[in-house]
């Protein structure tokens, strides 16, 4: 009987894991692109305001978004690292102005070592000025994890991955990044806190 009900969990904890799995790689997969109050574009290292490949392929999905009129304003979001002289919000609006992109239509949301607390400033400040739609950007990987945070603190998200940079050269770094948000999700999903998988934009 006991052998039973160890195999029934392992089962069951298999099945978990590889559904959400699953879930990760489809989410990573899709774009689900559409007009929406804000484009979040989740943070990624910076160094001396200039956007890190990972950071600057997800403002390039960002300001793709914004010239196909999906969106009036877009959020950049990270706070710094000890000693730097921007804020990963700051380099992302650096970067977005350099491009055209008004600086009135960009908002800088530079709190949060991590996504959830990143996600948490976004949804306050959009509580505060109405807006209740997104589009987030971060990598493929991540998508899935960081829309459903924003889901889970009010605001009603969908995920617009960005589909270059390093995260996404090789089939072994994808293999890696799955995993890695496959367990970071679980996580999430049992205890609402961050998994502080800090370093890359993917805490």
């Amino acid at each position: 009987m006991l052998g039973r009900v160890v195999v029934g969990a392992l089962l069951v904890g298999l099945l978990v894991v590889g559904g959400t799995a699953f879930r990760v790689w489809q989410v990573a997969r899709a774009d689900d692109r559409r007009p929406v109050d804000i484009v979040v574009v989740l943070g990624a290292a910076q160094y001396h305001g200039k956007p890190s490949d990972v950071l600057l392929a997800r403002l390039e999905q960002a300001l793709e978004l914004y010239q196909d009129g999906l969106t009036k304003y877009i959020v950049t979001v990270g706070g710094r690292l000890p000693g730097d002289a921007y804020t990963e919000a700051e380099a992302s609006k650096k970067w977005l102005s350099g491009k055209g992109v008004p600086a009135d239509q960009i908002v800088d949301v530079d709190v949060g070592s991590d996504t959830l607390g990143s996600m948490a400033a976004v949804a306050q400040l959009s509580e505060q000025r109405g807006w209740s739609s997104a589009l987030i950007v971060s990598d493929p990987w991540h998508s899935l994890r960081a829309r459903t945070m924003a889901n889970d603190l009010g605001l009603q998200s969908w995920a617009s991955p960005a589909r270059s940079g390093p995260v996404v050269q090789t089939r072994e770094v994808q293999f890696r990044y799955i995993i890695r948000e496959t367990g970071a999700l679980l996580y999430y999903r049992l205890t609402h806190a961050s998994a502080e998988l800090t370093g890359d934009g993917l805490g």
